[in-house]
């Protein structure tokens, strides 16, 4: 991995920036306080950078969830076409920025990306509403790894979220040095069983287009491979194919391990599988056994370290 930090877009509120209408922050521990060792934060405020002053008067989705309007909440002036054009340059110019993620403030008519309050003439409400920045910011990076602050207080949302984000910084490694065939080989190879863990049907299309990859173009193969790679991490990993991949690791040793210790590796899956442990339980376990008997494919296998330990994130699922 590059000695450079993963570029992480966020919502500027949430790094304790007092930028909000009120003039307050919405600073979140996660990401200022544990995240910041690991990324480099690319933070945006769109109302602010909009041109709208701190302390303002809030705003409001009005109108059609799907193509709602930006309006003041009290004065009811329309701002729509001045944030639109705004969020649609900005997300240009994000492309220059390298990014591996964005992290976006939740129950925002400007940032968040789903279940944003629509007001309508009758007086009613529906939460189908996406943020005016969030949707041009979806729309033009629709693999990109986005999540919301709200979902990131679940732990199965922020473990997946992280380790998406640490394997599109791997790959836009492997873009920096070349684009050989020989590089996606290795790169699928020791991502094999991470993709696995995802989406079986992914990992069968990817490891066709590898397998074919001296029928395209490296530009064409690394692009359609990328695609891929993205759709299949954005896909979640469950305990059942957590436990899958966990019996095809265990595979390995087959001819390593003795009758003790495979029933006590498949005991721990077990209790895995049960939720009575967590994940990280049978991962260590594994990768003592990598180590003890000196196995050179996984021990590169990201699945078993796909990010660092100090995080903790599989110590919760």
């Amino acid at each position: 991995m590059s000695e450079e930090r993963i570029r992480l877009g966020v919502s500027t509120c949430l790094l304790g920036e007092r930028v909000r209408y009120d003039g307050g922050h919405k600073r979140s521990r996660f990401l200022t306080d544990v995240l910041a060792n690991y990324v480099e934060f690319v933070p945006v405020c769109p109302e602010v950078e909009c041109g709208f002053p701190i302390p303002r008067e809030s705003f409001r989705l009005f109108g059609d969830p799907e193509s709602p309007r930006f309006i003041t909440s009290r004065t009811k002036e329309d701002y729509t076409d001045r944030m639109k054009a705004w969020a649609q340059k900005r997300v240009v110019e994000l492309e220059q920025e390298d990014l591996c993620g964005f992290v976006l403030k939740s129950d925002s008519p400007s940032s968040g990306m789903q279940r944003i309050r629509v007001y309508n003439e009758k007086g009613g409400v529906v939460r189908t509403g996406v943020g005016m920045f969030a949707r041009e910011l979806l729309a033009h990076f629709p693999l990109l790894p986005i999540e919301e602050d709200g979902r990131l207080n679940d732990d199965g949302i922020r473990e997946n979220f992280i380790e998406r984000i640490f394997a599109y910084n791997r790959w836009r490694d492997l873009l920096a040095t070349s684009k050989s065939r020989g590089g996606l080989v290795d790169f699928h190879t020791k991502h094999k069983m991470l993709i696995l863990s995802h989406s079986r049907k992914h990992s069968d299309e990817m490891g066709r287009l590898v397998a074919h990859a001296k029928e395209l173009k490296p530009s064409e193969l690394y692009r359609q491979y990328e695609a891929l790679l993205l759709a299949a991490l954005k896909v979640r990993a469950t305990v059942r194919k957590h436990c899958d991949v966990l019996q095809h690791i265990l595979g390995y040793f087959k001819k390593n391990l003795t009758p003790d210790e495979k029933q006590e590796v498949l005991e721990v899956i077990d209790q895995y599988r049960r939720e009575l442990v967590p994940l990280i339980l049978p991962i260590t376990l594994l990768n003592h056994f990598v180590r003890k008997y000196d196995q050179p494919y996984l021990r590169e296998q990201y699945y078993l370290h796909p990010h660092p330990a100090e995080l903790k994130l599989r110590n919760h699922v």
